[in-house]
């Protein structure tokens, strides 16, 4: 093969015309610990942090380079390609540390991908001369280094090691078929042959334990996670539910082993650092159980929901049933009683109408009745990897379903359609196809899956029908092919091919094309395989993976819309120059090299295809050949560029005739994948074919922490359309804002110090806010401190660690106030309502979903299809990519997107509604919280005013204030002792002396309060003292504290700010809000409403005092004041009368207590309750609960979900800044992908 130069000039070096840049890369997790680093790291200075970032941290060699190397001498090959290995003498004159270290150089890695692909190629017979041979060489260095394109990550894991460092290790198992004898070899060596390739398709046959069935393929799925590659298969050979087994009985079906396969991807994935749903279920649509696998995520997600919602019931109504025992304020076992407390009686009604079981009821009156005070329920939540996720099957895949030109038909007809049984090809049962495709749409609408795959389309452009039928696909469904076959990728970056007057270098372009076929082929050439069939049928048909990235990224800057005539023709053409640039350059080296294996008998079917890809590429309506359904042809017509029609043409009519003449080296050449990591390491704005999905992002600095700029694409795209640079500086200002709250309305330095921010709050809030896209996201624990928030501001750790909790409107600020500081200071995050723009441009910066808080416009669903077909056909393989769907969506428009495709002849097509998911939240509340309650009174009335008479709803409104007067507990009042404890406590609350004097009964329950203000107004004095009263009295009517507490906490009026003088309370809004967090704090244990943790509290010293009350009791309370020792009696005082202490001065029985305590709990809950110390705490304990942890990952999940990201943690950093990426996740800290490429 001859090699020409385009990037490079002979006899220069290839990086002699690149900057390069020392920097260091850091990745951290969220709690600052750090993933990894590495300093004086050297890497191309156009790199972007985050760019440098996955090179270094993904793609680097970490451990075993070599300080010191030489060259092993082989007589075939030039000099300046012989491999190296370490210089042992050399090294041991060096200090021990530095003998052996990391790869810190990106020309290093660029060196080793480019000279082992070059040194086989070379050992293969690929280059017509040496020349040739250095021109490859400098050219894929020189493309690597300006992110011209990447190949896919196992490339940049494996290749190189043993040919740049000699790296070594023993056989992993892999086989390779030698390319110079055809034999199979079992490999010896772990990285001579290095294992390129991330999709595989595997086959699974009807059969338990034996090679090639189920359980085999556990293990082979398992030697593939390992390694972080992708694999699918289908399982359509696998008998249904109840047919028949060769010794007798009768089959558990295929659902009962697509489970089992789930758990063992699951456990694989989840100890090590391999990416998650790296794997595809395919099931075709005739099988015996394909109802049930239909349904199969939808029962799933069903089952979260419910272990969801039960829990968080349950959990409510049994807190609710033991404060009801707990705060309530009879004699003897009357609280215990539901015909003697009302409260209680009430709180069992509301548990048994929510459906908690009568049994668990009881057990909290049981604990309560024990001197339990507080229960602990387990409440699971809807993130992915939560114990609800963890709990159910079907997570760890990716499903899809092979659906025939038939089936489609008869849904079309309204037909019936059969089910066939596995073992005797009989029909088990026959349904209406209808019903069966409104299960498959409801599925897809409820659960995201099952995709689906147009087995006819599929089979009708494939290239060796003869060696039997495609089946299956890899998990991102981009590579498809026969069973037991691999896939290595590369993706070309579109983006650096646009020219400076908005044109495309075509002769560049296709001179990549041309040259990453050959680096594919090489690497078909150079692999080794896990299993010895895909060695040998990967070595038979020499699948390739072309395909690029940033179309969206290109056709923005352009000025082209995405869903435009113009935008779709672009895209065609380019995809057409790559194929058939592919082929051509394949059917060249067949002509040096021969033909692939197994081209003989499947020539005239794969020259049929080709020829119905050249049609396409001519813009024929008709005439193809063999096909169920048209493709969808270029459209010459709407192609901007003339040029791309013209090479596009050209490219197939070449393709063709090489191929007429050589056959061809390689069976497919080309897919569109999502390109995850390696978009990130190319900076490319968009992947695969996916349109932006932003506006305005967040670029990493190399010191760590993220600025805000708008999309690069948009300031192109708004010259491109005639914008001066003035009018352009003016919409990027409103879609990025000023990006500080100096001048902001509503929320700026005045209004905040007003509300207790001090000029270091203010400095960090100003820190957050110039990377922030909503500036809620800065008023958090994370920017002020945990205890700033707390001492100063007056928030309780149960706020703040609330995920739906929001600083600002605690603070009072309206929901106007902050939507204005929002936009002066973070933008509107779009284009919408710019300045200057006009509205006929808009179209030019639509993206998958709504940009900004302000955005309307999105992409439809139809854009996303009809631009995946006017790529199709010119794509070998398939299209990776999942079809956005706004949360209204319905299920007819599911099932509509996949006969659109069906009828555009995609091969494939996976639809993802918004928050189909229970794991994603909603972009938007269904309905605002704070007007659920007065809503739900008014629609209950709105439904009776229009379905019952006028008689029958005043019966009904009667009954409910009937009820609620018949519960309320009335009683007569219960005086206090002439001679009362109770305590006194002085402070001084905005810089007023405030005493509150507490009187106690002699059980320790309050009875009155007492307020004096030193030098008030005697107004505002007497006002309070009558208060006072007025609370005294209505206690002593029993009143519960709680609803004073609930009522006058957090009001706001003058007195107010700073407390001094009190140990738990530090800020009040107001006297009253001081007051009652005090008496919430002393009598109730309420230590969210204190600033200082209960522990932190010291024990209050006291003299001899009085002993006062009537009644002297055993117990503590009767001798001091409850609220005094903020009602931990039983810790700061025990009296004890005539029992004899143990060693450790304990009261005699408490440690029994505590120990059946504990067991009691152990029974019911089936978890020990209390750790057993040698010291034993003679307080009552709380039922069911362990000892306090702090659920950081919670924390870090609700984090993550207020900044905007998916909420779920990446395997490889732990960082949560998972975005989705058509099929997949990728992670914006580290690159790391869900998919396999």
């Amino acid at each position: 093969m001859r090699i020409e130069r385009r990037f490079t000039t002979a006899g220069r070096s290839p990086y002699q015309a690149i900057e390069f840049r020392t920097t260091t890369s850091e990745i951290r997790n969220p709690d600052g610990s750090v993933v990894f680093k590495l300093d004086g790291i050297e890497v191309p200075a156009a790199f972007s942090q985050v760019a440098a970032d996955i090179l270094a941290q993904k793609y680097f060699r970490k451990a075993g380079v070599p300080a010191r190397l030489k060259r092993v001498e082989e007589s075939t090959v030039p000099s300046w390609l012989w491999r190296s290995v370490p210089d042992e003498a050399a090294l041991a004159e060096l200090p021990e540390k530095e003998r052996w270290g990391s790869e810190n150089d990106a020309r290093q890695v660029f060196d080793r991908l480019a000279g082992t692909w070059t040194y086989w190629g070379w050992k293969g017979g690929y280059f017509d001369a040496e020349a040739d041979a250095l021109a490859f060489f400098d050219e894929l260095r020189a493309q690597l280094a300006l992110q011209l394109v990447a190949p896919n990550s196992p490339q940049w894991f494996n290749t190189g090691l043993h040919w740049a460092y000699g790296i070594d290790g023993p056989s992993q198992g892999h086989f390779y078929v030698d390319f110079a004898t055809g034999e199979l070899v079992r490999s010896a060596s772990a990285y001579e042959h290095p294992q390129p390739h991330a999709c595989f398709i595997q086959s699974v046959a009807d059969d338990l334990v034996n090679d090639g069935g189920i359980m085999d393929l556990w293990v082979r799925e398992a030697r593939l996670f390992k390694y972080g590659s992708g694999t699918g298969s289908n399982f359509s050979r696998l008998r249904g539910e109840g047919e028949r087994l060769g010794g007798g009985g009768r089959s558990s079906g295929l659902m009962s082993f697509l489970k089992i396969g789930d758990r063992a991807a699951g456990a694989i994935k989840s100890g090590g650092t391999t990416r998650r749903a790296a794997k595809m279920v395919v099931v075709d649509v005739d099988h015996p159980d394909i109802e049930e696998y239909v349904n199969w995520k939808v029962k799933e997600e069903q089952k979260v929901a419910a272990l969801v919602t039960g829990s968080k019931t349950v959990a409510k109504h049994l807190s609710a049933v033991m404060k009801a025992c707990v705060n309530c304020e009879g004699s003897n076992d009357d609280c215990f009683d539901p015909a003697k407390n009302p409260a209680l009686k009430r709180e069992i009604r509301a548990a048994k109408k929510a459906a908690v079981p009568e049994n668990y009821i009881k057990r909290v009156i049981q604990f309560a009745r024990q001197g339990y005070t507080d229960i602990h329920f387990p409440v699971f939540d809807t993130d992915w990897d939560s114990e609800a996720y963890l709990t159910v099957s079907g997570q760890n895949s990716n499903n899809s379903v092979r659906v025939t030109d038939g089936f489609l038909k008869a849904v079309e007809s309204d037909g019936k359609w059969d089910l066939i049984r596995r073992t005797d090809g009989k029909i088990k049962k026959t349904i209406d196809a209808r019903a069966l495709w409104e299960d498959i749409g409801h599925a897809a609408w409820a659960s995201a899956d099952p995709g689906i795959q147009f087995h006819t389309t599929i089979n009708d452009w494939h290239t060796c029908p003869a060696s039997g039928e495609i089946r299956a696909s890899n998990p991102c469904s981009e590579y498809m092919f026969l069973d037991d076959t691999a896939c290595n990728l590369a993706s070309i970056n579109l983006l650096p091919y646009r020219t400076a007057d908005n044109g495309f270098d075509i002769d560049r372009y296709e001179h990549t094309c041309r040259l990453w076929t050959i680096v594919l082929e090489i690497s078909v050439l150079m692999a080794q395989f896990p299993s010895k069939e895909i060695a040998e049928l990967s070595y038979r048909y020499r699948t390739l993976g072309l395909g690029y990235a940033n179309i969206g990224g290109l056709l923005m800057t352009s000025g082209i819309p995405y869903d435009s005539p113009e935008g779709r023709a672009i895209c065609g053409a380019l995809s057409s120059i790559m194929t058939g640039v592919a082929y051509a350059t394949s059917a060249e080296m067949a002509k040096e090299l021969g033909a692939f294996p197994g081209y003989a008998e499947n020539a005239e079917e794969m020259l049929r295809v080709i020829r119905n890809h050249a049609r396409a590429a001519r813009g024929e309506a008709e005439g193809y050949e063999k096909l169920s359904i048209a493709p969808v042809p270029l459209d010459h017509a709407s192609c901007p560029n003339k040029g791309l029609i013209t090479a596009a043409t050209r490219a197939w009519d070449e393709a063709a005739a090489l191929g007429e003449k050589f056959g061809y080296r390689n069976a497919q050449v080309s897919v569109v994948a999502p390109t995850g990591t390696i978009g990130l390491v190319m900076d490319c704005d968009t992947t695969g074919i996916e349109p932006d999905f932003a506006l305005v992002k967040f670029k990493k600095l190399a010191g760590g922490g993220y600025f805000k700029i708008i999309n690069q694409s948009v300031t192109s795209a708004l010259r491109v359309l005639g914008y001066r640079e003035s009018e352009i500086a003016e919409i990027e200002a409103y879609a990025v804002g000023h990006g500080s709250i100096d001048q902001a309305p509503g929320v700026n330095p005045t209004t905040l110090k007003a509300r207790g921010f001090t000029d270091e709050a203010l400095t960090k809030v100003a820190a957050g806010l110039k990377s922030a896209f909503d500036i809620k996201f800065v008023f958090n624990k994370w920017t002020l401190s945990e205890a700033f928030c707390v001492d100063t501001l007056g928030f309780s750790a149960e706020q703040l660690n609330d995920p739906s909790f929001e600083m600002l409107p605690a603070l009072g600020f309206t929901k106007a106030e902050i939507e204005a500081a929002n936009i002066h200071v973070c933008g509107a995050m779009t284009v919408e309502g710019a300045p200057f723009l006009k509205a006929e441009h808009l179209p030019v910066f639509d993206c998958a979903n709504p940009c900004g808080r302000t955005g309307k416009r999105f992409l439809s669903v139809e854009s996303h299809i009809r631009m995946m077909a006017a790529a199709q056909p010119f794509i070998s393989g398939a299209i990776s990519k999942t079809i956005n769907m706004p949360n209204d969506a319905t299920v007819e428009d599911c099932k509509n997107a996949y006969l659109l495709s069906w009828r555009l002849a995609l091969k494939a097509n996976a639809l993802y509604r918004d928050g189909s998911k229970l794991s994603q939240p909603l972009n938007a509340q269904l309905v605002a919280d704070d007007e659920d309650e007065a809503e739900e009174a008014e629609e209950a009335i709105e439904a009776m005013r229009s379905s019952e008479p006028a008689q029958s709803r005043a019966a009904v409104m009667a009954e409910r204030i009937v009820e609620r007067i018949i519960e309320r507990n009335v009683r007569n009042r219960e005086k206090l002792p002439n001679r009362r404890k109770g305590y006194t406590q002085k402070a001084i609350v905005g810089g007023h002396k405030v005493y509150l004097r507490t009187g106690e009964y002699d059980d320790g329950r309050i009875g009155e309060i007492f307020i004096d203000m030193h030098k008030e107004g005697a107004a505002f004095r007497s006002l309070m003292n009558n208060f006072a009263i007025a609370v005294s009295l209505g206690l002593q009517y029993g009143v519960p504290l709680e609803e004073y507490v609930d009522a006058f906490t957090f009001t706001r009026f003058e007195p107010a700010g700073m407390v001094l003088g009190n140990e738990a309370i530090k800020n009040a809004t107001s006297i009253l809000d001081y007051v009652f967090r005090e008496l919430a704090v002393s009598y109730l244990g309420r230590h969210d409403l204190a600033h200082v943790k209960p522990e932190d509290i010291g024990a209050t010293a006291m003299g001899s005092g009085v002993e006062e009350g009537s009644k002297p009791t055993p117990g503590p309370e009767a001798v001091v004041s409850r609220g005094l020792v903020r009602g931990k009696v039983a810790e700061r005082l025990k009296v004890v009368e005539g029992a004899k202490s143990t060693s450790g001065g304990q009261p005699a029985g408490s440690v029994s207590h505590t120990q059946t305590a504990a067991s009691a709990i152990a029974a019911v809950f089936g978890a020990t309750a209390l750790k057993q110390d040698a010291a034993y705490e003679t307080r009552p304990a709380t039922a069911g609960k362990t000892e306090a942890k702090t659920d950081t990952v919670a924390e870090r999940r609700a984090e993550a979900r207020m900044k905007g990201y998916e909420g779920e943690a990446c395997t490889e950093c732990g960082n949560f800044t998972m975005v989705r990426n058509g099929t997949c996740l990728k992670c914006d800290t580290c690159g790391s992908t869900s998919g396999c490429s």
